[in-house]
């Protein structure tokens, strides 16, 4: 049996790809879904249909000082408000990472995945398909 297919979506310095790098280490199938760079809502669906969909949020003050920013970028605001609603109203997982270190993020979603995924997983599974 596959493990379950995980993607990764959220604004810029969230914590994506080091979240999809440690989850990828321990055994599960990563995407990281660049959704705030598209005018496509449903991308992250589209893209890989996902077992499981984790939102990583970080709040604009946050977002800049990852980045190395005296403010947050503009369009910040619009890649919330526009690109990514859609992905985070079917998160099945939604996270704030902007107090969270990326071992804490890590073990939020690891605890998650271990209980909810595994368990929709086997359901699924001993359902014969």
């Amino acid at each position: 049996m596959d493990s379950p297919l995980i993607s990764i979506v959220g604004p810029c310095s969230a914590g994506k790809s080091e979240l999809a790098r440690r989850l990828r280490a321990v055994g599960y199938r990563v995407k990281e879904v660049r959704q705030e760079h598209s005018g496509i809502p449903t991308l992250w669906r589209r893209f890989s249909s996902p077992d499981c969909l984790i939102y990583l949020d970080v709040d604009l003050q946050s977002a800049a000082q990852r980045e190395g920013l005296e403010k947050p970028s503009s369009w910040w605001v619009e890649e919330r408000e526009v690109r990514l609603v859609h992905a985070r109203e079917h998160a099945d997982l939604y996270i704030d990472t902007s107090a969270l270190t990326p071992a804490e993020i890590f073990e939020r979603a690891l605890e998650f995945l271990d209980t909810e995924v595994t368990e929709r997983n086997k359901k699924f599974h001993h359902r014969g398909h």
